[in-house]
């Protein structure tokens, strides 16, 4: 009772359990520390980032070594990369018809042997419809050089006189034009000489490349699954099947799509040929079709080859243009309509890359890297899509990093 009578006394102490301390007065270097952990944080920041940026820079450099140097390296080592590469290629374009054999109960051994031997069927009819022939009409063509000399006569008239007309002004002006050089033109040697010289590199090649691609297939499904169940994670997995899967819709769709495209417009061609009178009309559209599967360059090789071949054997220049004009309309609807209805926007790639692409690999490996120059622009593509583009511009102008993770000074 006493303790609740008067405001003062044990009324005024603090509470059982509290502190009695009392707070200390704020203190004046606290500002000073929190701005020296600020300091110290902006440093890390600093250094982490010249630290990613530099281990960029290093990535920078040696990926741009190692795209100066692989180039040199597969053409120099041809004689191993090509028959892989090809053979890797059309082995991934037989992977659906594998599935399809193996979706029927099929052993994956025999599934992959069936798959070598279709394509051994098509590859030797192809031959034999081009290659047999073609022989005959290299050996034909020093006889019939004459007769596109003769052909070509009145075009040859009007290109003489035009160079004799020019030949006048130039020395009118005083710019003689110097010695002219003659060029000899040497007769071709004989076919069976060149397959007697390069069929054994050829056989051990094309024997090698179906090795690659039967053991590919046979152990497709179980390589597969091997490299989606060993990743660490879930999404990882998923995000292998997803690619494996993309790389392999894309690059099928597209050699199955181009294939049959390419084998109706060479029966097509062949039928027109044989129409206005052309010999080996099958072999003419057999080297269409070929052909075609080289972008922008094919079309015009099967019209340079067209009208060769239409001068060896029409001595009127008009018709032996015919051929050509032939080629020209059938390849005129197929490149703006057939084509593009087949295939669709979802492998359309840009003209540019595609340009790109053929002349770097046409410098590396001929005429073969020329037919693969399309389908490892897709592989290529696809894997670049799923994995991610470094982000070289962001890296070179925006102080980034390579993989467009850019810091946050507010952090």
């Amino acid at each position: 009772m006493t303790a609740g009578v008067g405001g003062t006394g044990e009324a005024d102490a603090p509470p059982t359990g509290q502190a009695s301390a009392q707070v200390p007065a704020p203190d004046a270097d606290a500002p000073v520390v929190h701005a020296h952990h600020h300091e110290e944080h902006d440093d890390t920041q600093t250094a982490a980032y010249r630290r990613d940026r530099l281990l960029a820079a290093l990535t920078l450099i040696a990926g741009v070594g190692l795209a100066v140097a692989l180039p040199f390296a597969l053409r120099a080592g041809a004689e191993f990369f090509l028959p892989v590469t090809a053979a890797l290629v059309i082995a991934i374009a037989l992977v659906p018809l594998l599935e399809w054999f193996e979706r029927r109960r099929v052993p994956s051994g025999l599934a992959a042997f069936s798959c070598v031997l279709l394509f051994l069927g098509i590859a030797n009819a192809a031959v034999a419809a081009i290659v047999v022939p073609a022989t005959a009409w290299v050996q034909m063509l020093p006889e019939r050089i004459g007769r596109v000399r003769d052909t070509l006569a009145p075009i040859l008239d009007v290109y003489a006189s035009l160079e004799k007309f020019i030949d006048d002004v130039v020395l009118q002006f005083g710019k003689g034009g110097g010695e002219v050089q003659k060029v000899a033109v040497e007769t071709p040697n004989s076919m069976l000489d060149l397959i007697a010289t390069s069929a054994p590199y050829a056989l051990i090649h094309a024997f090698f490349a179906l090795l690659v691609i039967f053991f590919f297939l046979a152990g497709w499904t179980r390589m597969r699954k091997a490299t989606i169940t060993t990743r660490a994670s879930f999404d990882g997995a998923m995000t292998t099947a997803r690619v494996i899967q993309q790389v392999v819709d894309s690059t099928s769709t597209y050699l199955g799509t181009i294939t049959l495209v390419n084998m109706s417009v060479g029966l097509l061609m062949a039928l027109l040929l044989w129409a206005i009178g052309m010999p080996t009309p099958l072999m003419w559209g057999g080297i269409v079709a070929v052909l075609n599967y080289i972008p922008y360059l094919g079309p015009i090789a099967s019209s340079a080859l067209l009208a060769l071949g239409g001068l060896m054997v029409f001595s009127d220049p008009w018709y032996a243009l015919l051929p050509v004009v032939a080629f020209v309309g059938v390849h005129m609807i197929e490149a703006n309509i057939l084509t593009p209805a087949l295939v669709g926007r979802r492998l359309t790639i840009n003209p540019l890359l595609i340009l790109v692409a053929l002349s770097f690999w046409t410098w590396v490996w001929g005429t073969t890297g020329a037919l693969l120059a399309v389908p490892l622009l897709i592989i290529f593509k696809t894997v670049l899509n799923a994995a991610g583009r470094p982000d070289i511009a962001g890296f070179l102008f925006e102080e980034g990093t390579l993989t467009g993770h850019h810091h946050d000074d507010d952090d």
